[in-house]
């Protein structure tokens, strides 16, 4: 299992790098948010030699804005990793599953020399979603121990706690295993 983070706006520019091999960085959210700490995030990455990946929350309504939004701030460099992440908004809202695939399905057009994967919780995962489509992978948030996440799905990446932020494992032999499978 290798190790990683996922960091926004809530995190500061220069996040700690020791032991890890990816990081996701938040891009954008709805047609509006962009990540203040974006660029400078993204280049920590890359300088520490991480495998970059970045998100963007989906909101319902207007799907091929969004991905077309998402893919005009993401920075675009044939290996990194794109990912929706799917869940409540602020205010109880969520897109609908068909609107989750489409925005998948969009960012895959718009970027097809990058991977696309779902970013969702166990509960979305195994109560909301009714078409298991996760583009080419699922990243499952389950607060339990690393690489146990409780469903039955296959998943690329678990997210098992946010303390002291974000932390993620890959199911990946090594970091060239994760790098080979990214530039698709």
């Amino acid at each position: 299992m290798l190790k990683g983070i996922d960091v926004s706006a809530f995190q500061s520019a220069t996040y700690g790098t020791s032991g890890l091999s990816f990081v996701f960085v938040k891009a954008t959210e709805g047609r509006s948010y962009v990540n203040s700490r974006l660029s400078a995030q993204t280049k920590h990455g890359r300088d520490a030699g991480l495998v970059v990946g970045f998100y963007h929350f989906l909101w319902p309504g207007n799907i091929s804005a969004q991905a077309e939004y998402f893919v005009s701030h993401a920075p675009e460099k044939r290996g990194d990793v794109l990912a929706v992440d799917w869940e409540n908004t602020a205010e109880g809202t969520h897109a609908t599953n068909a609107e989750k695939d489409s925005f998948i399905r969009k960012v895959k057009q718009l970027r097809p020399h990058n991977r696309v994967v779902l970013y969702t919780n166990r509960h979305f995962w195994l109560t909301v979603d009714t078409t298991s489509y996760a583009g080419d992978g699922l990243w499952i948030a389950d607060y339990v121990k690393a690489g146990h996440p409780r469903i039955k799905a296959k998943w690329l990446f678990h997210q098992y706690t946010d303390e002291p932020h974000d932390t993620n494992v890959a199911n990946f032999a090594s970091t060239a295993a994760l790098r080979e499978w990214a530039k698709k």
